[in-house]
């Protein structure tokens, strides 16, 4: 080590690097986007889990920085369950017999991990197929641990759950449309 430094002076250094390392990861952390998605109801604040799932965070950042979900609306309500969007179908007001079955035209590799579905969290809806996943996404109103390890969580809602209490509380039909089209607009900013 450096000659000639006391002990008092050496835990002074390393404690000055840990400073400096916690100040940095702060930075980096502070520089994290996350996505707002505005409806008539108010906003829904989502911070990204990049570190658990890179490829589903990726992907729904760049469909929204694109404009991709502006329009498309929340077509699956289920109270005790999930709210479900990002459907680009169900931005035709008249074919609702599509909404449901849309997609940005690629798919996303599952990225299950450890995180449970409990209240807020945000997860990528599929088909029966594992590696299906593409725009949908669903919030979760109501712990679901029957969703864990088969659905890629890749947020968490941090503000706005009572938007989502909102719009999982409207009248539907018997395919769990909700009877009041809920558009979004999504856009991502920087974590305050």
């Amino acid at each position: 080590m450096i000659q000639g430094m006391t002990t008092m002076g050496l835990e002074a250094l390393v404690l000055l690097v840990l400073v400096g390392f916690a100040m940095h990861a702060e930075t980096a952390r502070a520089a994290e986007p996350k996505a707002i998605i505005d409806t008539k109801f108010g906003a829904i604040e989502i911070t990204f889990f990049p570190d658990k799932a890179p490829k589903h965070v990726e992907s729904f950042i760049k469909l929204a920085q694109s404009g991709f979900y502006n329009g498309t609306i929340f077509h699956r309500v289920i109270p005790g369950f999930v709210i479900q969007g990002g459907d680009p179908h169900t931005k035709d007001k008249e074919n609702t017999a599509q909404y449901g079955t849309g997609g940005p035209g690629h798919t996303v590799k599952a990225e299950f991990n450890d995180r449970p579905h409990v209240r807020g969290i945000v997860s990528m809806a599929r088909s029966q197929e594992p590696d299906s996943a593409g725009s949908q996404f669903f919030i979760v109103v109501a712990d679901v641990p029957s969703l864990n390890g088969k659905y890629t969580v890749f947020g968490q809602v941090i503000k706005g759950m009572d938007a989502v209490d909102k719009i999982v509380a409207l009248p539907r039909n018997q395919r769990d449309m909700p009877q009041e089209r809920v558009e979004m607009t999504v856009r991502i900013v920087d974590k305050d």
